[in-house]
């Protein structure tokens, strides 16, 4: 198989394209190094990394049209300022939709696309969140950006498998809570919780799940959810597990931020009957798996999509 996965050096992609090449498909990764790094792929005879823009068009159309490629793998996203509404559009909208036009075009057999649970907005009035669920994303950019691609994935009529998806967690994590924690908890800061609930599910599933998308399996939207939600603090208590900190440091507790949600709940069981039974990784294992890729590696930042950070003390 000859795939082209955007965005192929951030957590996501990165894992994807592993799998992919262990079982000897033909990879090209375009990547602009905003959160990816380019240490999370070794070099591979059939492996090709592009730095780039995916909205840089000629570059794109080179790439899509000399390779023709079975399929488009796009986990390519900006998300580290909710403010830089450039950006969030330039990757998510313009990038996003030329992908899916040359796509169309080139005749790319099948295009998987990551979704943000944030477009059913920060109220949803489901919970657990049906695939039927209004989309109503206006709560940030990310979301509106991320959504509108979606949009396009839909108008084209080209074959797709969407995944809406839970909070990802692992290895290679560059945003949100878990890397905040490490990082904080590390330097002998103080951290905080919110009053809020999550799925974490772990990446590698995700990349799993996603690799059977490639072969054929399933169309249209999908969860990548587990089905159940767990506190933030249950997070940040097996952040201080698998690093063993000592004294066992408590968390202050805070109240959710205006742009945060008690809870984004996804119902995955159309996932479950298209794609089978997922075995997910437990909490613990997935975040000792993140846990000794930051001893290694360290975080790239402190990034989230919400206003909601840490205080610098």
């Amino acid at each position: 198989m000859k795939a082209i996965v955007t965005g192929g050096l951030g957590q996501i992609g990165s894992h994807v394209v592993e799998m992919m090449l262990a079982r000897g498909d033909q990879v090209i990764v375009v990547d602009n190094l905003a959160t990816g790094r380019r240490e999370h792929l070794a070099d591979h005879p059939n492996l090709t990394v592009v730095i780039d823009s995916i909205a840089n068009k000629s570059q794109m159309e080179r790439l899509i049209g000399d390779m023709r490629p079975d399929v488009i793998i796009h986990a390519a996203c900006s998300y580290k300022d909710p403010d830089d509404w450039y950006n969030d559009t330039l990757t998510n909208c313009v990038g996003g939709a030329l992908l899916v036009d040359l796509a169309k075009k080139c005749g790319v057999k099948r295009f998987i696309y990551y979704q943000t649970a944030l477009c059913y907005g920060l109220k949803p009035m489901q919970q657990p969140i049906r695939l039927d669920h209004p989309r109503n994303p206006a709560g940030s950019s990310y979301a509106i950006s991320k959504t509108a691609n979606e949009y396009y994935i839909e108008l084209s009529g080209i074959d797709f498998v969407t995944f809406r998806l839970a909070n990802v967690i692992g290895p290679r994590n560059v945003a949100g809570p878990l890397p905040i924690f490490y990082q904080r908890l590390k330097d002998g800061k103080k951290c905080f919780v919110t009053k809020s609930r999550r799925d974490f599910v772990f990446v590698k599933d995700l990349a799993a799940v996603t690799v059977k998308a490639c072969d054929g399996v399933g169309h249209g939207a999908y969860h990548f959810s587990s089905g159940t939600d767990v506190a933030i603090q249950e997070l940040y208590d097996a952040v201080v597990d698998a690093m063993n900190v000592p004294g066992k440091p408590r968390a202050e507790v805070k109240e959710l931020g205006p742009d945060d949600v008690f809870s984004i709940l996804l119902d995955p069981s159309r996932t479950f009957h298209d794609f089978g039974k997922i075995e997910f990784t437990p909490l613990q294992t997935t975040v000792s798996e993140a846990i000794a890729y930051y001893q290694k590696h360290g975080t790239l930042g402190e990034y989230t999509h919400l206003r909601l950070l840490q205080d610098k003390k």
